[in-house]
């Protein structure tokens, strides 16, 4: 166990490492001027102290599955594109290309999806992929990006400040999110399960009553935990546990500070593959339909880009990245509807 702790010590370093190293290495990595991108940023960040003076920041732990939201459907709930992706005079797109890149908040610690490959210092994943295809529409190369590392609880908030102009962060679509940002078009599909220690005997959220079960703040994972017993035929309730990163869970969960992990099987699936000493178990608890969050008040944008990602389920483009990253049985992107 004292060994355990230790490799999870070690583990917690040299990730605080790779996590202080992010920002700049996703400058370096876009092969945008870091001088120009920072103080963009810095700029945005000023704006949005502004913006917190005036309003108190408001945080969407249940953005997630919220009970006022009205009933619509996240899998047909975006803006239909209305060609191929063309940068227009006037456009978002076009803001954004003569400003020099885009700018991502991204995830840097969700293995597959999007984190930092501490070989060569880049942010990379399927979640990645989808960032450069658009950056790729813009600029006629994947390289234009500053990716900005943020936690689940940062998406909302920074898509509606214009922190940044997109995110890409394993985020489901939900009725309430959806009242929030707007979206792009289904781009992955998961499945909320656990993860615990290959010796433990729980089989699912239902075995785990009065445990301690994390996930991070902020996502729609934390929401069906805290709501499991009223939902579920269980004496004892999980006991939620909140912290500010998926990698924090495996941490905790290594160090016997919680008895299991449960959220997204995409998420979850990165996690054990960085700990052979985990397993993951349980029915599927729900359906995460992923997109790409973007700003409501540009729908010009969220038809571009809903255009790249057609294009990139028709060209094969898709497959190859879920092949890469998620693996090798690669099934049809996700089936994709349109609100108009």
């Amino acid at each position: 166990m004292n060994g355990r702790r230790r490799l999870a010590t070690r583990g917690a370093v040299a990730l605080a490492a790779m996590i202080a190293a992010a920002i700049c290495a996703g400058c370096a990595a876009a092969g945008v001027s870091r001088p120009a991108a920072t103080a963009t940023v810095r700029a945005a960040a000023r704006s949005a102290v502004v913006a917190r003076a005036v309003a108190p920041r408001t945080v969407s732990r249940a953005g997630a599955r919220g009970t006022a939201a009205a009933t619509c459907n996240p899998m047909a709930a975006s803006l239909a594109p209305l060609g191929p992706p063309t940068v227009t005079p006037g456009s978002f797109m076009a803001k954004i290309r003569a400003r020099g890149f885009l700018i991502a908040g991204v995830d840097q610690s969700t293995y597959h999806f999007g984190y930092l490959n501490p070989l060569d210092g880049k942010i990379e994943g399927f979640d990645i992929d989808m960032i450069k295809a658009v950056a790729q529409a813009i600029f006629g190369s994947p390289g234009h990006v500053v990716y900005k590392a943020i936690s689940d609880a940062q998406r909302i908030y920074d898509v509606q400040h214009g922190i940044v102009d997109i995110v890409a962060h394993t985020m489901t679509i939900t009725c309430a999110r959806l009242q929030q940002v707007g979206f792009s078009s289904v781009y992955f599909d998961a499945h909320q399960r656990v993860l615990v220690l290959k010796n433990s005997t729980a089989d699912g959220l239902s075995g785990l009553g009065g445990e301690k079960v994390c996930a991070t703040a902020g996502s729609d994972s934390a929401t069906v935990i805290s709501r499991y017993h009223a939902t579920s035929p269980v004496a004892e309730p999980p006991v939620l546990v909140t912290v500010p990163y998926w990698t924090d869970c495996l941490v905790k969960l290594q160090q016997y500070q919680v008895a299991a992990i449960s959220t997204d099987d995409s998420i979850l699936d990165g996690l054990a593959a960085q700990d052979p000493f985990t397993k993951v178990v349980g029915p599927k608890l729900t359906d995460e339909p992923y997109g790409l969050a973007l700003s409501k008040q540009h729908p010009d944008f969220v038809r571009f880009v809903n255009a790249v990602l057609a294009k990139e389920r028709a060209d094969g483009a898709w497959a190859h990245s879920y092949a890469l990253w998620v693996g090798t049985s690669v099934p049809s992107p996700p089936t994709v509807g349109y609100a108009s």
